[in-house]
């Protein structure tokens, strides 16, 4: 059976193609292929703040508010950008109709 830190692992490949995807389509507005590029931060800093919340508090990252948060921001920020980036290009196409 394959464990947690393996799956994990393994899920990043089809994101990274999905990135890839999103990059060389030419289609995705800028700013929300930023904010699916800063969902790879929010996983960066997750790993180490999980490390450091069993180690040092004996707990699980969930259990620690304020780390957990901490961590919480950055996907925050992500899905922030993918939707004011669509929500831009809604707005640049509604324009382009009204002309």
């Amino acid at each position: 059976m394959l464990s947690v830190n393996t799956l994990f692992l393994l899920s990043l490949f089809p994101y990274l193609g999905f990135l890839w995807f999103l990059t060389y389509s030419k289609e995705t507005p800028r700013l929300a292929l930023i904010g699916f590029y800063c969902l790879l931060i929010f996983v960066a800093i997750t790993i180490p703040a999980g490390i450091f919340a069993k180690e040092v508090y004996e707990e699980e990252l969930a259990n620690i508010d304020w780390l957990h948060g901490a961590a919480e921001l950055f996907l925050t920020l992500s899905n922030t950008l993918v939707v004011f980036g669509f929500y831009e290009e809604i707005i640049k196409y509604k324009n382009k109709q009204d002309k």
